[in-house]
């Protein structure tokens, strides 16, 4: 465990939250300290405590005021970036400063956090992992090339601060572990204990192809996707919550590409009918993130190391996948389908081998503003096949619950991927399009196609507008016009 870690305080998780409610009462949730608990309780004891403890007869829950459900939230964030850099904490919504304020003050984080891992080796806990996973030859190599390699960097890091260019480090290796209360040191142990076996989870992606059929791609993206795997997987052997901070990492890449790209289509004209897709592509981005947000909260990216890999990989692969959809859409959907697939299989594999573990953890705040608190309209917007008469609620009581549901979004990418690919999302469109009009009480008749060569704008506009019936919500899905506006 790094020394870098950043315990968010649990006074800002409840000042925050309780701000969410006032200013999205639709919601229907509010989150209080239990029992003795109040406001005034969580502020911080000293200035050289990194978290704040709450009395022991008091705990953090989650109330959802529509059903009076009570959940009990994980007591802490125990992630890098908690606080200023996390979702539904402090700052949140704020905007940014200049590039380069942002730029040094990352830096300067960063530094420290370098030389904590170089000094205090916090690659040894690497390297017994992959040890424990088993490492063949290659492997040892590249551990033993790593050990002298830190080592002659830590000298130097020594050297340095000796002769005062550096600033000296002043804690040493898991000095903030004592200001940890019993619960939520427990809780983080507990997280600890989380295994995955990588060969059940080969063994479980086989299944699945064999009953249902495998992606059907070219070699070069099935092999740029054997590629992403090994990076995954092998780096990160018997560290499960890393691994999925890493996967969660890369895996908005694909949305924000083809939201870029889509954009800029846009902007030079030349191509505008994917602007419903680039919706679509925004809310599976918006769940991939808050996937991120949750693998953050459980101490996903500690280590510098894992940070520097997973963000220079993820630039890395956008840019692949930039290029790969103005060359070929179909087969960047293709690509993606297939990691979507994997990320399921392995968080299943995951949910099943920790199961009993599991349901003893409480589920992040992240992860309760997201399924019991969040904007289910881009929630909806992900799944693929929705249907307005049955939304998706997913409950959220334990950190099982919470990979579950990580599990079935994935399963939703992995359909939508699909549709695109193959471009029977436009269909789905506009079956999921003239559903939420029924449910309006709306009564819509699909439009024909016409010859846009043979009309003019005055007769196109006329045949729109004749060819729509609705009740009390005049061309609700396909045309805007004079009687619209004075509704």
């Amino acid at each position: 465990m790094t020394t870098s870690m950043g315990l968010h305080k649990l006074q800002d998780q409840f000042i925050l939250a309780r701000k969410s409610v006032h200013t999205r009462p639709a919601r229907n949730f509010c989150l209080r300290p239990h029992a003795v608990a109040t406001p005034n309780k969580f502020k911080p004891k000293s200035t050289n405590s990194s978290l704040d403890l709450p009395s022991a007869s008091s705990e953090l829950v989650f109330i959802d005021e529509t059903t009076g459900q009570t959940i009990k939230v994980m007591p802490a964030d125990y992630g890098f970036r908690s606080g200023s850099g996390r979702l539904y904490q402090s700052s949140y919504g704020a905007i940014p400063t200049s590039i380069w304020e942002l730029a040094a003050d990352n830096f300067r984080k960063e530094l420290v956090a370098l030389r904590r891992s170089v000094r205090y080796d916090e690659y040894r806990e690497i390297a017994d992992s992959q040890i424990a996973a088993g490492a063949g030859p290659l492997k040892k190599f590249g551990l033993t090339a790593g050990g002298y390699l830190r080592q002659k960097i830590s000298a130097l890091d020594e050297w340095l601060e000796g002769n005062d260019v550096l600033k000296k480090l002043n804690l040493p290796r898991d000095a903030r572990d004592p200001h940890l209360s019993p619960e939520q040191s427990d809780v983080l142990n507990r997280v600890r204990q989380l295994k995955l076996n990588d060969a059940k989870v080969t063994q479980r992606e086989k299944r699945r192809q064999a009953a249902e059929g495998g992606v059907d791609a070219p070699w070069p993206i099935y092999f740029a996707y054997i590629s992403l795997c090994w990076l995954i997987d092998v780096p990160y052997a018997g560290r499960p919550i890393q691994r999925f901070w890493f996967l969660e990492t890369v895996a908005r890449m694909p949305y924000f590409a083809y939201i870029s790209m889509l954009h800029l289509y846009e902007s030079i004209g030349w191509w505008r009918a994917g602007a419903e897709i680039r919706k679509i592509h925004f809310a599976e981005e918006w769940n991939e993130l808050h996937h991120l947000q949750i693998l953050e909260s459980l101490g996903g990216d500690l280590m510098w190391f894992d940070r520097f890999l997973a963000e220079h990989a993820a630039i890395f692969y956008y840019w692949v996948l930039v290029i790969m959809y103005s060359l070929s859409p179909k087969a960047s959907y293709t690509f993606s389908e297939l990691v979507e697939h994997h990320a399921a299989d392995t968080y299943s594999e995951f949910a099943e081998q920790n199961e009993e573990l599991l349901k003893t953890i409480p589920p992040p705040l992240v992860a309760l503003n997201y399924y019991k608190a969040g904007d289910f309209y881009l929630f909806d917007q992900l799944q693929t096949g929705w249907q307005a008469q049955t939304p998706r609620r997913p409950s959220c009581n334990n950190l099982y619950d919470v990979f579950i549901n990580i599990r079935d979004d994935e399963n939703e990418h992995i359909k939508t991927m699909g549709a695109c690919k193959d471009g029977s999302i436009t269909a789905e469109l506009a079956k999921e399009e003239e559903a939420r009009c029924i449910a309006r009480g709306a009564q819509v008749r699909v439009l024909r196609a016409y010859d846009a060569a043979s009309s003019d704008s005055s007769s196109m506009s006329s045949s729109v507008n004749d060819s729509i019936e609705a009740d009390g919500e005049l061309g609700v899905l396909y045309s805007y016009s004079s009687d619209q506006e004075e509704d």
